[in-house]
């Protein structure tokens, strides 16, 4: 059983999500406090986490940067903010998902459902060969690492499914539109502009020079491709 971490200050609407979720056969535990939520997240075996952004201590941004230092797991950022500069900063810091208040609980329960299936997806269970080697890059699919001339860079668990993504497919266009589709499956519910944001932070993990990269290459007009 799946169990998911909700990080939420509003008893009402954590106990109202654990419902929901619990209904729908996942395992579910509640941290009302930030400081409680991170040592939760850090210490016990958790498949997902749903992020409040903001909480009393330490906010969401906070959290969700510290437990992408330790863990490879998704996280879904909830907050009533709708500025885009909050979603960008989320998405940077390595959220998967940014889900803004209001929203329905069915809709919540499909985006933890599709997110945990991608992940179980992509993480390698339907891929046979054990890593992809190319050009200093080594990218290994059963422990998700990934490293450059021999050095390992840390990428976000989103980072990972696009960067992986894009080398099984090498040379291959993709548009935002397509990768946002196959990645994060909410083609009529997010917004596209964090495929821009995770293939920036990308390139700024994995390129020598960012601008000028050597593995994923922009088409304009076009997409993104993986250079074989």
């Amino acid at each position: 059983m799946k169990k998911i971490l909700i990080i939420e200050d509003d008893k009402s609407i954590a106990e109202l999500e654990r419902d929901y979720l619990e209904i729908n056969g996942f395992s579910v535990e509640i941290a009302l406090t930030g400081d409680i939520g991170l040592n939760k997240a850090l210490k016990e075996e958790v498949d997902l986490v749903l992020l409040d952004l903001m909480l009393p201590g330490l906010d969401g941004f906070q959290i969700c940067k510290a437990i992408r230092t330790e863990k490879v797991i998704p996280i879904l950022m909830i907050s009533a903010k709708k500025e885009d500069i909050d979603k960008i900063r989320g998405l940077g810091l390595g959220a998967d998902d940014y889900i803004v208040k209001p929203f329905s609980p069915s809709e919540l329960v499909a985006r933890v459902k599709a997110h945990l299936a991608r992940y179980d997806r992509l993480i390698g269970k339907e891929v046979q060969n054990d890593g992809i080697m190319i050009r200093g890059l080594q990218i290994d699919k059963a422990s998700r690492r990934v490293y450059v001339n021999n050095h390992e860079v840390s990428l976000t668990a989103k980072e990972f499914d696009v960067l992986m993504f894009l080398a099984l497919h090498p040379n291959r266009v993709f548009s935002k539109e397509e990768l946002f589709e196959r990645l994060w499956g909410f083609d009529s519910l997010g917004d596209i502009s964090t495929v821009t944001v995770h293939i920036r932070k990308i390139r700024e993990k994995i390129e020598t020079d960012s601008s000028n990269p050597q593995y994923i290459e922009t088409v304009w007009g076009a997409g993104y491709r993986f250079k074989e």
